[in-house]
């Protein structure tokens, strides 16, 4: 393998890793807005809200480095995937602002609280369903001629990309109450642990779904999953799926704090092995592979150097904020 393919592999690799700290991080917190109207009115909702305050908006910034590496080092890709994906695209964002601002408003404006809750809600679900759609409209294949997109503008809304987008809904909902039972007490923890054990049977019956379905949606898919000798490689995947699943039940039915949010960590990042798998080494398939759409070998070593330099630093910021406001959350509030 080349130099050049070599530092494609790298960013490719980068790229996947920006994608699952966003989902790991901001996937919490926008499952807590999903979850938000099941708390009770006053002082459930203001801690569920506490748990997340601190650190709810720099679990953003590795949507923006995901992004934008994937513009920096496949731009081919960028401008394939964009157009494919423009209404999904602008639903999450429009979203993320809903949501964001909801936030920051709902404690400012205390007599328009209502409105603050359902547009925190409504934005979280909005983003999260349109992630999940996303990335169904890119595993079941863009249309692509002369390099450019060549689809409809609604290619992206089929009944898989809808089960996609619902599959991660489940799954940042049942994040959002794995972190609750790490950071709440009480009534509030015994809440969380009821609606972690839904969306844990929900996140589970829905990856199956989504992987059953992957079988028969690309020929490809299926012998990357089925044919000898890859089939011994790719096994443990499903089968660890199934013991973490068997070990979050176990601690969501126990009294463990953080064990449960941990453990769905795990769930994601195996699902996102999986995905990995199925879609390999396609960035946009079933036609652009990451060295078609990667960038100029010299633009990718310029990139890496800063990349190298500010990665480290996101990490340590994002570990020392985590870290300051551990605990479980009282009433005294972040605002």
């Amino acid at each position: 393998m080349s130099v050049s393919a070599d530092l494609t592999t790298i960013w490719a690799f980068i790229i996947a890793f920006a994608i699952f700290a966003y989902v790991v991080m901001d996937g919490f917190d926008l499952g807590i807005g999903i979850l938000f109207p099941t708390f009770k009115v006053g002082r459930e909702r203001d801690r569920a809200m506490n748990s997340i305050a601190p650190v709810w908006d720099g679990n953003e910034t590795w949507l923006v480095l995901g992004g934008g590496g994937l513009f920096a080092a496949f731009p081919l890709a960028y401008a394939v995937i964009l157009p494919a994906t423009y209404p999904l695209i602008i639903a999450m964002l429009l979203g993320l602002v809903f949501r964001g601002v909801a936030f920051e408003f709902r404690w400012r404006d205390p007599s328009h609280r209502k409105l603050w809750d359902f547009a925190f809600t409504a934005g979280s679900i909005i983003a999260a369903l349109a992630q999940g759609m996303v990335l169904g409209a890119l595993l079941q294949g863009i249309e692509v001629t002369d390099r450019a997109y060549s689809g409809s503008w609604w290619d992206w809304l089929t009944p898989y990309t809808l089960l996609t987008g619902v599959g991660t809904v489940a799954g940042y909902a049942l994040l959002g109450a794995a972190w609750l039972v790490w950071k709440l007490e009480g009534d509030g923890q015994a809440h969380a642990r009821k609606l972690g054990k839904i969306a844990a049977l929900a996140t589970i019956a829905l990856m199956a779904a989504v992987s059953l379905y992957n079988l028969v949606l690309r020929p490809e898919y299926a012998d990357h999953w089925l044919s000898t000798p890859v089939l011994y490689w790719v096994a443990p995947i499903p089968i660890a799926t199934l013991i973490v699943a068997g070990f979050l039940w176990h601690a969501l039915s126990r009294d463990r704090h953080s064990k449960p949010f941990w453990l769905s960590l795990g769930l994601f990042l195996l699902g996102m092995a999986g995905v990995g798998v199925t879609i390999w080494p396609y960035v946009v398939p079933p036609g652009l592979t990451i060295w078609d759409a990667a960038a100029p070998e010299r633009s990718q070593v310029f990139m890496l150097v800063g990349v190298a330099i500010t990665m480290p630093l996101i990490i340590a910021y994002t570990v020392w904020a985590y870290w300051v406001f551990r605990g479980k959350v009282g009433d005294e509030g972040y605002h």
